[in-house]
């Protein structure tokens, strides 16, 4: 076993990557009231250093300064410093993170702050080079021992802004919600898609799971041919992108230009989530044999290097490998001449071994250029033929690849995002009817039962190893009620509705704001001075709100809860004003407008073939239907009286109006149409 120099109180974390800091000379200490009773006691400022493990800086940071002696020495002798993992303690990276960006600095990881000892921010930044960081960390302690009352000061000030920032403003005159809403500023954002080649016009390009959602939602509702064209442009070039591992499935979290060729390569949970929702409406919609693909592979990585035997997910995979970043996953020309062999031209030519794949030091990124029936037809190959030598290529790289020095791997498994993996699964097995899908839905969501779920309905936030640590944020809530939600759509195993309810209930108990009318992230007596706020901005992910907006709008069609109805018309009071001048922050809520705007329907199937009837009737897109089945007499409201032994009958319903029962799948298609087009 290897002797280590140097030992600091990081040791017992279950984070791996503040384990990866545990035997720095820096005496790091981890988040919490010992740390600033320290800083108070030897009246020392604080650094509070925030990253997460697949964030390529961080490791660059951590190996240029806080693996260096000089360096530790210097945070030693005059600071108290703090390292935290960004993805267990979201809501002190939040409040750092605004903290910088108030003093008018660049967000990002690493994220470095030095505060007061109490916690109180006075300056910071991301990435620092060694000199740099040195040099500024000396000067803010030399001037903090000779300007005290200056110091605490321009903390208090920044303290008052982050209040004024997270703390929502009451609105006065709310903008009420209408068709126009969403019109107007879906047009003004259209300046922004880039039809080429998908996603925003610019670099870098991330995947943006939530706005093409929405945006897709919105274009079927519309019929608006331009936003389905640039929705289904944006998933065949990032389906057929280096920002896709064409080989072993799964994206990476962004691309560093405008044609999705070249990844930023670290691979998160979190986007291949949602991801796996995404292309799997996307093959509802637009029936692309592609899209199917990208779910089949991306679930194949997802099992093979994300998951184990208890259902958990873990977080992240690493962009680095060996020392280097995207070493793992891309390729010299020879070794694939060699592993390839007498395919290899028609290799080079399905996969881009030329000057538009070429990356860096004669490596290459695999990328396609069209699809496989075009390509077939292109080279006069019988496309089962094509297929069938894809697969043999794929097998053949895959293989290879393993004997390579693997990315490292963040295992520990987030509740929130764990619940995003059930929500795709629930909707890969709407879209291709696999039990397989369905199945491991359940054992994850059986896992975050068994093993993140207290008694009295209370959340954790993360697991490792059997030991769960940091108390649920709304965002767990949110996302495991909407998992459990979906699951109940797709099963009718009543089970998970009910847990959506106690989950509901808790949630409701713990972290809505009476007053605002929103939910708070945190929920809980807050310590060390880190304001609460309220989750509001969607971004890569949905915010806590606007998937609470979505559930309680489910909630209040299931369960009868006609006050579930009103609260979410209250928190769109925050929305509304701000949609349409930035809707790609509020892209989660826009679909919640949608549904308040234009038809939406309950469709109930109840009797002994429930699960085979709606099977078929949701294998097509339909975003703007909730789905209630059942195989027996239920109590639950929308299916309440409605089993007749021996049928298996199917209510269209819209706001809790139904038409009369019909018994066929095309009779109830038919109807949905018709009751939409006179809308």
């Amino acid at each position: 076993m290897e002797v280590q120099k140097h030992t600091n109180s990081l040791k017992d974390e279950t984070s791996p990557y503040l384990l990866r800091h545990a035997h720095n000379p820096v005496d790091w200490q981890p988040w919490g009231e010992e740390a600033i009773r320290r800083a108070e006691k030897e009246g020392k400022l604080l650094i509070v250093s925030i990253g997460y493990s697949a964030c390529h800086w961080c490791h660059v940071m951590e190996q240029e300064s806080f693996g260096d002696e000089e360096v530790a020495a210097a945070m030693n002798r005059n600071f108290i410093s703090i390292k935290v993992d960004r993805e267990e303690r979201p809501d002190i990276d939040h409040y750092y993170m605004t903290a910088v960006r108030l003093m008018q600095q660049q967000g990002g990881w690493p994220l470095n702050v030095v505060a007061l000892p109490d916690g109180r921010p006075i300056w910071g930044g991301t990435y620092f080079p060694k000199d740099m960081w040195v040099k500024n960390i000396i000067a803010i302690s030399r001037f903090f021992k000779v300007n005290k009352e200056k110091t605490i000061e321009y903390a208090e000030n920044i303290r008052h802004g982050i209040r004024q920032v997270l703390l929502i403003p009451k609105v006065d005159k709310p903008v009420p919600v209408s068709r126009f809403l969403t019109e107007r500023a879906v047009n003004s954002w259209k300046e922004m898609f880039d039809m080429k080649y998908g996603g925003r016009l610019g670099r870098p390009k991330f995947p943006m799971p939530v706005t093409l959602d929405f945006l897709m939602f919105y274009g079927y509702n519309k019929k608006d041919w331009k936003i389905l064209d640039y929705v289904r442009t944006t998933l065949i070039r990032m389906a057929r992108g280096g920002i896709y591992d064409q080989i072993g499935g799964g994206f990476a979290r962004y691309s560093t230009d405008e044609k999705w060729k070249i990844p930023h390569f670290e691979k998160m949970l979190y986007d291949n989530g949602q991801l796996l929702s995404l292309y799997s409406k996307g093959y509802q919609l637009f029936k692309n044999s592609e899209f199917k693909t990208v779910v089949y592979e991306t679930v194949d990585f997802l099992v093979r290097e994300m998951s184990d035997d208890t259902g958990a997910f873990y977080s992240s995979v690493d962009a680095d490998s060996d020392g280097e970043e995207g070493k793992f996953y891309v390729w010299e020309k020879k070794e694939l001449e060699e592993i390839i062999g007498k395919d290899f031209d028609l290799f080079s030519d399905y996969f881009n071994i030329n000057p538009d794949g070429l990356w860096e030091n004669g490596n290459y990124i695999l990328l396609r250029g069209n699809d496989d029936e075009t390509f077939a037809r292109n080279k006069g190959l019988r496309l089962n033929i094509l297929n069938a030598m894809i697969s043999e290529w794929k097998s053949k790289l895959l293989k290879r690849r393993g004997s390579r020095v693997h990315p490292g791997l963040d295992d520990k498994s987030l509740t929130s995002w764990n619940a995003l993996v059930i929500q795709g699964l629930t909707d890969a097995y709407k879209a291709f009817g696999d039990s397989e899908f369905l199945n491991m839905a359940e054992k994850t969501a059986t896992f975050i039962l068994n093993h993140l779920v207290t008694g009295t309905w209370k959340l954790y936030h993360s697991w490792k190893a059997g030991k769960c640590s940091v108390d649920g944020f709304m965002d767990d809530y949110a996302f495991t009620i909407q998992a459990f939600i979906s699951l109940f759509e797709v099963s009718g195993n009543v089970v998970w509705l009910n847990h959506a309810r106690c989950l509901s209930g808790y949630a409701l108990k713990h972290f809505f704001d009476p007053e605002k009318k929103l939910y708070l992230f945190s929920g809980q007596p807050v310590t060390i001075g880190i304001t609460d706020h309220f989750q509001n901005e969607d971004n890569v992910v949905p915010s806590a709100n606007s998937v609470m907006a979505h559930n309680l709008h489910k909630l209040n069609f299931l369960l009868g809860r006609t006050e579930y109805l009103f609260m979410v018309k209250k928190m769109l009071d925050y929305v509304t004003p701000q949609f349409t001048k930035y809707p790609i922050a509020y892209d989660n809520w826009g679909s919640i407008l949608v549904k308040l705007t234009e038809p939406y329907f309950e469709v109930a199937v109840v009797g002994e073939n429930a699960r085979s009837v709606l099977k078929e009737l949701q294998s097509g897109y339909h975003p703007n239907v909730l789905w209630a089945p059942s195989e027996t007499e239920s109590r639950i409201p929308l299916l309440q009286n409605r089993y007749l032994n021996g049928e298996t009958r199917i209510y269209v319903c819209r706001e809790g109006v139904c038409q009369l029962p019909v018994v066929s799948v095309g009779e109830a298609l038919d109807l949905l149409n018709n009751m939409d087009q006179k809308s």
